[in-house]
């Protein structure tokens, strides 16, 4: 059985794989403020499953007293593209790969996304690398696709002080080199 695609079907299965090929099928497209550094390289690409924790606190110096979900650390298990478990994203925020190489980021850069619900695209700049694998030479790193993970839409307050929430969420991590 022969199966005939017509010109606007071949068209778009063409631009989709082009799209593929140069990584850019994404959610949307990535905002200037979050582009690595055009003397970076993307090295790697992981998928990222875990939760962002968060903790009621009460708010420095507010009078009277108010409370709120402050972000505490991430907790993820990172995956590469065939979906295999490669590593672990925690507290820092950290990156740590199974060769044991480390990277630690520090924010640079923020978008809200295009998901209200989602915690907030980002690009980190690394402020200490670890090891001699994979993350040892990482200068930067995005974070972008962003699915869920945002602080609970209740609120806290004095009687749940000190309670954390774990809520899940799902990102992709871009990891950048110096070419």
């Amino acid at each position: 059985m022969t199966h005939t695609l017509n010109s606007t079907t071949r068209q778009a299965l063409a631009a989709a794989g082009l799209l593929f090929a140069t990584g850019l099928l994404h959610a949307a497209a990535l905002p200037e403020a979050l582009k690595a550094a055009a003397s970076q390289q993307q090295t790697l690409e992981l998928q990222a499953t875990g939760v962002q924790i968060y903790e009621c606190k009460a708010v420095k110096d507010a009078v009277p007293a108010r409370f709120e979900w402050a972000f505490k650390a991430p907790e993820a298990e990172l995956f590469d593209a065939k979906g295999r478990s490669v590593g672990k994203h925690y507290a820092g925020p950290s990156w740590e790969f199974q060769d044991g190489s480390k990277v630690v980021g520090e924010v640079r850069a923020r978008d809200a996304g295009p998901d209200p619900k989602a915690i907030p695209w980002l690009l980190l700049s690394a402020k200490s690398n670890s090891g001699s694998g994979v993350f040892a030479k990482t200068v930067a790193i995005q974070r972008i696709d962003t699915v869920a993970g945002q602080a609970p839409a209740e609120g806290c307050g004095a009687d749940t002080l000190g309670r954390e929430a774990r809520i899940s969420y799902r990102a992709a991590y871009r990891f950048f080199e110096t070419q």
